[in-house]
């Protein structure tokens, strides 16, 4: 197959580009790399089946001069700042790159695979979360729901596409991707932030009381649900939970990475109130965990990582790059 992936130089952009290849795949890749990182895909440059173009998919001159055979578009791109706010060009990036991406598909006859997110369910009762139950969006008003609502409006606008224009498309929700190559800061997860206290022996920050739950995914599991999105004729029309039905507290995360770490002394905690890093209100989900059924039926995969397994590779990995700089947090994009 010939595909067309957005995102690439990203976390789950890079990994899905390393398993694309292996099979055989020839692939386009787009990044402009505000969060991609050069060095994730540099293993592929030059290369006889990858061609990397520095590229804003908000820009509809980015999609000009692409060839118009690609058998499936993989939208991987995006923006997401939930906790730090900036909800404006959240909600502007995603529709905008979103739209370009559905538009070039559409003139080409492509397949399209969206990217999108567990955060869409939001504040729903109903648990394990099913891909046809309600989004219970909270207020208008409190900001971090804009990344959710911007994804929301994504999947709402691939399949008006599918609708009115017959183009096969598949939405692909994510729980708690992590691993290597994951950034370092919250926009990698708890996990990142977590790994990086407990190796330099600082506080682990803890937003709220810990009790929130979270369904974390190696990256490997999550890379798996995407490539059988793209080979699996049946997966058109349908959106998938990609993602390990394993369920933690925030506060047991802290405490497995600990162990894990093997890190000497106690574990170092600090209670934070979520009002003190956003200045303003904010809502957190309680428990986050997925239903896989349809995922396994229709796909044929599941996850096979276990959370201490993934959590070791994460691990050993991250002792062997540097720190994040947290004062960049406010500054810089995210495309994941």
């Amino acid at each position: 197959m010939k595909i067309l992936l957005t995102g690439v130089a990203g976390f789950l952009g890079s990994h899905l580009l390393d398993r694309l290849l292996a099979a055989g795949h020839d692939v386009v890749g787009l990044d402009n790399l505000s969060m991609g990182k050069h060095q994730n895909i540099a293993a592929h440059l030059p290369g006889r089946a990858f061609r990397f173009l520095e590229r804003d998919v908000t820009d509809p001159s980015a999609f000009e001069d692409l060839p118009t055979d690609f058998d499936c578009v993989v939208h991987m791109a995006a923006f997401k700042i939930p906790r730090y706010g900036d909800a404006l060009r959240t909600l502007r990036t995603n529709a905008r790159g979103s739209e370009n991406v559905l538009e070039f598909a559409r003139a080409n006859r492509s397949k399209v695979v969206l990217a999108s997110t567990s955060d869409v369910y939001g504040r729903s009762p109903k648990l394990p979360f099913q891909e046809d139950d309600a989004c219970v969006i909270g207020s208008s008003k409190v900001a971090r729901w804009s990344y959710a609502v911007s994804k929301l409006f994504d999947e709402h606008l691939a399949f008006a596409y599918a609708e009115s224009f017959g183009l096969p498309t598949t939405v692909l929700r994510f729980f708690g991707s992590y691993g290597p190559r994951q950034h370092l800061s919250w926009w990698g997860g708890p996990q990142a932030v977590f790994i990086d206290a407990v190796l330099n022996d600082g506080e682990v920050p803890i937003h709220g009381d810990g009790l929130q739950t979270r369904s974390f995914t190696y990256v490997s599991d999550t890379v798996e649900g995407i490539y059988a999105a793209i080979v699996t004729a049946e997966a058109n029309g349908e959106i998938f939970n990609i993602g390990s039905t394993h369920e933690i507290t925030i506060l047991d995360l802290a405490k497995t990475i600990k162990r894990l770490c093997n890190a000497p002394g106690e574990l170092k905690l600090r209670f934070t109130p979520y009002e003190s890093f956003t200045g303003k209100s904010y809502e957190d989900v309680r428990r986050r965990v997925p239903d896989v059924t349809r995922c396994e039926r229709v796909l044929g995969v599941k996850a096979t990582v276990g959370l201490e397994d993934g959590l070791a590779r994460t691990i050993d990995w991250q002792r062997t790059v540097p720190r994040h700089d947290p004062a960049s947090a406010r500054r810089e994009p995210s495309t994941p």
